[in-house]
C-alpha cells in the first residue's frame, strides 16, 4: 500500500506552486523527515511536511518518493512551525524557506553519504574544568534573579561594560545544570564578533559543548555544526542570523545579543529579522511543551542592548518585555566624558581637529590606546576633475565608484566593478584629479603622518592600524588584527562600526567619530536611532578597565554641535533618547506605531519597474485589508540602478499588522499575474520586504 504524503521542496519564490507536492512511498513517513524527491528532472531534497497532500488533477500521475533519509531524526515541530511562520509572515514560498534553513551541503547528500557522515562520532570530549566564576554585581545578581522567573521575553538592557556577557553565560550554566538535555542558543549580529564569544563560551564550557554557525564557515564546517545541534550531541550553538533556522531539539534558551544591530535583518531572499523570529520560536516551544504529557518545559529569550531597538523599548514600556536594566559598569568605571569638536571653528578640510591630535597622542603617551571611527571604507567616496566636473561614477550603477589608494583602483561598493585609476580625466584631460570626502584608508594614512615623530613610553615609534572590510578579507586577518589591539601592539586603530560594537579592548581610553553629520538629517526615520546606537556602542569601546574609566573620552567632530542627540549622548541617557524618538515616530505613525511593507521590483528600464508596481496596485483596491493599508506611489530606490538593473520600490503602511499581513497574502496571486502580463515584459525580478530597515 502506497501513502500520499506532502514533500516540501525549494520550488522558485512566486513559481505560483502550492506550499508543498504531493508523492507517494510505501510508508507512512512522519513529518519532519528528509527525502530525496524528483523534480522535473533533477531530484532534489525534501521535507516531508504536516497536514493532508495536496489533490492533482485526474490526468496528473503522483511521483515517488526516491529515498527517505531516515537516518536523521525528522526535524521538530517547532522547526517545521518556524520555517511555516517565515514563510508566511515574509511573504515567500514554504520550499524556498525550509530548504535555504538547512545546510547546503545536507541538499547534496542521498542516504549512504548521510549515512556515513553521521558515523562520524565526534571524539570523546577532553576533561573540561571550568574557570572560577568572577563575582556578581549587585545589578547581575538582581538580573539572574528576575530572569530565572520571567516568563515572557526579556530585555537586557546594560551599559558597555556592565557585564551582559556574564549574564548570557550564568545563564546559559544554570540551563545546562537543571537539564542535561537542554540547549541554548546565542546568536552575534555579526561574523567579527563570534570568534571572541565563542571564546568566552569555551573557555567557560570546553570548546567540545560548542558549535558555530555562521556564512564563513566552509560547507562541511556548516553540515557537521547542524547534525551536531540536530541530534543533541552539543547543547551550545553561538551563530549569527542564520543560526535562528538551526535545528534545537531541546531549545531551552535563546539569547539574542546586541538586538538592536540591523544585521540581524536579512536583505536577501526572505527578508527575515532573526531577532523576531526568535521571540516567535521560544513562544511555539513554548507551546509545544505545555501540552506534553510531562509539563511545560520553558523556553526564556534573553535580547541584550546597551541601546535597544525602539521597537523592544517599545515593547517593555507596554510591557509585553520584560526589562532588566545594568547602569553600572563592572568594577564601578565610569562611562567615558563627550567631548564636541565644533569643526565650524576648524580650517577648511581639517580631517582631525587639533585638539584630538593632542588628545591622542597624550594617550600614546600613557601606553593607552585610541580609536578613530569613520564609516566609510576606502581612501575616498570619490575621485573627481575640478575643471570639468566629471567624478569617479560607476558605469553600471547610479553610484561612485570609491577611490582605493592603497591598490590604486576606483571600486563600486555596489556591484564590485574595478578599474584602475585613470592617470588623467577622461572627459578632458586635466592631470589634476583629487578624492573628495574621506574614507578609512585616509584617516589612517593621515594620523601616521601627524604621529611622525610621536613614541610610546619604550621609546618605540607609534603603530596604527585599520579595521574595516578590506583590511580583514583575508582568512585570519581578522585574527590577526584583534591579537594586535589587545596585546597593546597598536596605539591607534581606525575602523568602520565592525570595530565599534562588542569588542573588549581593556586599553582603549579614547574614542573619536570623525563624521557623524550624515545621518544626522537623513531622510530615514531611522537614521538618528542607527547614529545613537552606533556612537554610544563605539563610546562603549573606551574605559572598559575601571582603573581608566576616569580618564576616558569620547569625542565627536562636527558641523552640528547644539543638535538634541549629542545633548542625550552626553549623558549616556538612552531612555530620553528613546522617549523623543517614539513621541516623534508615534506623531508621524511611523513605526513601531505602524507597520510597513516594501515592494522591490527590478527592470532593465525604470519605466517598467514603476509600471509593474504602478498596475498591481491599481488592481489591488479590493482586496482584503485594502481600506486599512495606504498604498504610495512607485518611485526610484536610493540606488537606483546596480549592475545596469534599474530598482524602483512601492511603500505599504498601515496602523494594523493583520490588516497589512491579509492584504499582502491576497495580493501574491495579482503581483504573479501581472508579472506575467504585458507590464511585466522586461522585470527582472521582484520581491515584498516586509518590516523593512531601509526606506
Amino acid at each position: 500500500m502506497s501513502h500520499l504524503l506532502p514533500v516540501v521542496v525549494a520550488t522558485p519564490a512566486h513559481s505560483g506552486l502550492g506550499p508543498s507536492l504531493t508523492y507517494e512511498h510505501p510508508h507512512l513517513l512522519p513529518p519532519g523527515t528528509l527525502v530525496r524527491v524528483p523534480l522535473g528532472k533533477r531530484e532534489v531534497l525534501g521535507v516531508v511536511w504536516d497536514g493532508a497532500p495536496a489533490e492533482g488533477g485526474a490526468d496528473m500521475a503522483t511521483r515517488p518518493i526516491t529515498e527517505a533519509l531516515d537516518a536523521l531524526v525528522p526535524l521538530p515541530a517547532a522547526w517545521r512551525q518556524l520555517v511555516g511562520f517565515a514563510a508566511r509572515y515574509y511573504q515567500r514560498s514554504l520550499g524556498e524557506v525550509s530548504l535555504a534553513a538547512l545546510p547546503p551541503q545536507l541538499r547534496e547528500l542521498n542516504g549512504v553519504q548521510l549515512a556515513r557522515r553521521l558515523k562520524r562520532a565526534p571524539a570523546a570530549p577532553a576533561t573540561h574544568v571550568p574557570p572560577a566564576l568572577p563575582e556578581l554585581s549587585p545589578e547581575q545578581q538582581d538580573a539572574m534573579v528576575r530572569l530565572d522567573s520571567a516568563r515572557q521575553p526579556v530585555l537586557l538592557f546594560g551599559s558597555t561594560g556592565s557585564g551582559k556577557t556574564e549574564i548570557y553565560l550564568r545563564a546559559v550554566q544554570q540551563l545546562l545544570d537543571a537539564d542535561p538535555l537542554a540547549q541554548a542558543l546565542v546568536m552575534v549580529p555579526e561574523i567579527n564578533l563570534t570568534p571572541q564569544l565563542e571564546t568566552r563560551f569555551g573557555e567557560r564550557f570546553g570548546a567540545a559543548g560548542v558549535v558555530a554557525m555562521h556564512s564563513g564557515m566552509t560547507p562541511p564546517q556548516r553540515l557537521a555544526s547542524w547534525l551536531a545541534a540536530h541530534s543533541g550531541a552539543v547543547r551550545i550553538v553561538l551563530g549569527t542570523r542564520m543560526a535562528v533556522f538551526a535545528s534545537l531539539p531541546h531549545l531551552r534558551l535563546i539569547v539574542v545579543d546586541e538586538e538592536h544591530d540591523p544585521s540581524y535583518k536579512s536583505q536577501e531572499g526572505a527578508r527575515y529579522s532573526a531577532r523576531d523570529l526568535a521571540v516567535y520560536l521560544a513562544k511555539q516551544v513554548n507551546d509545544a511543551h505545555s501540552t506534553e504529557a510531562t509539563g511545560p518545559a520553558h523556553c526564556r529569550v534573553l535580547l541584550g542592548s546597551a541601546t535597544p531597538s525602539l521597537e523592544s523599548w517599545h515593547a517593555a514600556e507596554s510591557g509585553r518585555y520584560l526589562r532588566l536594566a545594568m547602569p553600572s559598569r563592572i568594577g564601578g568605571g565610569s562611562l567615558p566624558r563627550l567631548r564636541l569638536v565644533d569643526m565650524n571653528h576648524q580650517p577648511r578640510k581639517t580631517l582631525l581637529a587639533q585638539p584630538l591630535l593632542d588628545a591622542i597622542t597624550e594617550r600614546i603617551a600613557r601606553g593607552e590606546q585610541s580609536l578613530l571611527l569613520l564609516n566609510r571604507r576606502g581612501y575616498a567616496p570619490v575621485l573627481a576633475c575640478h575643471d570639468c566636473g566629471w567624478k569617479s561614477e560607476c558605469a553600471h550603477c547610479s553610484a561612485h565608484r570609491v577611490f582605493h589608494k592603497i591598490d590604486r583602483t576606483l571600486r563600486c561598493h555596489h556591484c564590485g566593478f574595478t578599474e584602475r585609476v585613470p592617470r588623467a580625466c577622461p572627459a578632458c584631460g586635466n592631470l589634476d584629479i583629487a578624492p573628495l570626502g574621506r574614507g578609512t584608508e585616509q584617516i589612517e594614512e593621515h594620523i601616521i603622518e601627524r604621529l611622525a615623530g610621536v613614541l610610546r613610553p619604550d621609546g618605540t615609534p607609534a603603530q596604527v592600524a585599520r579595521m574595516d572590510a578590506d583590511s580583514t578579507r583575508l582568512k585570519g586577518s581578522l585574527e590577526q588584527h584583534l591579537a594586535r589591539m589587545h596585546s597593546g601592539e597598536v596605539d591607534v586603530l581606525v575602523g568602520t562600526q565592525m570595530v565599534a560594537k562588542g569588542h573588549d579592548f581593556r586599553r582603549i581610553t579614547l574614542v573619536a567619530s570623525v563624521n557623524a553629520d550624515a545621518a544626522l538629517f537623513a531622510s530615514d526615520c531611522r537614521a538618528p536611532e542607527r547614529l545613537f546606537a552606533l556612537l554610544m556602542q563605539a563610546a562603549g569601546r573606551a574605559g572598559r578597565d575601571a582603573s581608566l574609566g576616569a580618564t576616558s573620552e569620547m569625542w565627536v567632530q562636527t558641523g552640528y554641535p547644539q543638535h538634541p542627540l549629542f545633548a542625550a549622548l552626553r549623558q549616556h541617557d538612552y531612555p530620553k533618547f528613546a522617549a523623543q524618538e517614539l513621541s516623534d515616530r508615534e506623531a508621524a505613525a511611523m513605526p513601531p506605531f505602524a507597520h510597513q511593507a516594501l515592494v522591490r521590483a527590478d527592470a532593465r528600464s525604470q519605466e517598467t519597474a514603476q509600471a509593474f508596481l504602478n498596475e498591481a496596485a491599481a488592481l489591488a483596491t479590493e482586496l482584503p485589508g485594502a481600506d486599512q493599508v495606504t498604498v504610495f506611489p512607485a518611485v526610484p530606490m536610493t540606488i537606483q540602478r546596480v549592475a545596469n538593473v534599474e530598482r524602483a520600490q512601492m511603500l505599504l503602511e498601515s496602523p494594523s499588522r493583520i490588516a497589512l499581513q491579509r492584504f499582502l497574502a491576497a495580493w501574491q496571486p495579482t503581483l504573479l499575474a501581472v508579472r506575467q502580463g504585458p507590464a511585466g515584459k522586461g522585470l527582472v525580478r521582484w520581491a515584498i520586504d516586509v518590516d523593512p530597515l531601509n526606506l
